[in-house]
């Protein structure tokens, strides 16, 4: 579904984005399917691969070992990434709970994506470059502090990369990539290992490496 267009790297005008944030709000998408809006159209996601929910589950309950008490970790949380004007829904966002416990109940309205602490997206084969581009590109551009990118289709075999200190030109300082079957940091407020030799898939990569 398209609601509006605007060039690539451009964020649409005041207008067009409240249009395109009215058609998300007002969207009757499919159970388990997200809508998401980039490049001045509203785009539909499929539901995941088994695999992929199963990651995501491994990772949520190891965050949550160490998750100090005023941080949330949601799943289906919209995302606004204002200076690019697109509007995502990660597969997990560490966010401050005050800022869920005082969104305005009346409206599905998404939150800034520069509120949040790490972001975390894991790749599906019809999204992997979306994930390691433009996503990439937009979470830095917001100043996300963490983006965490567990990329099973990577062509090195299945990876787990942390990136950190985003700068403003849609990039980050610090990268730190492991593959999967190796122990992943995470550092504060976290300070927690990821288990990724746990992770579907990650027998196989082991035997590559």
């Amino acid at each position: 579904m398209t609601a509006a267009f605007v060039e690539d790297g451009q964020a649409p005008d005041a207008r067009a984005w409240d249009y395109l944030l009215q058609t998300w709000r007002e969207l009757d998408v499919p159970e388990g399917w997200r809508a998401e809006i980039d490049q001045g159209q509203i785009v539909l996601v499929p539901p995941p691969h088994a695999h992929h929910s199963g990651i995501a589950a491994k990772v949520q309950r190891r965050l949550y070992r160490g998750l100090p008490e005023e941080l949330g970790i949601y799943q289906t949380l919209g995302i606004h990434v204002a200076p690019l004007g697109k509007l995502y829904v990660p597969d997990l966002v560490i966010m401050p709970t005050e800022l869920i416990n005082t969104a305005d109940p009346d409206t599905s309205d998404p939150l800034d994506a520069a509120e949040a602490l790490l972001i975390m997206e894991i790749t599906s084969k019809g999204n992997a470059r979306e994930d390691r581009t433009k996503k990439y590109r937009a979470y830095a551009r917001a100043g996300v502090p963490m983006y965490l990118l567990i990329d099973r289709f990577d062509t090195r075999g299945p990876m787990s990369t942390l990136f950190m200190e985003p700068n403003e030109d849609g990039t980050f300082k610090h990268t730190d990539a492991v593959p999967f079957g190796k122990p992943l940091a995470l550092p504060a407020p976290f300070d927690v290992s990821l288990p990724t030799e746990e992770f579907p898939g990650a027998a196989a990569s082991e035997a590559q490496h």
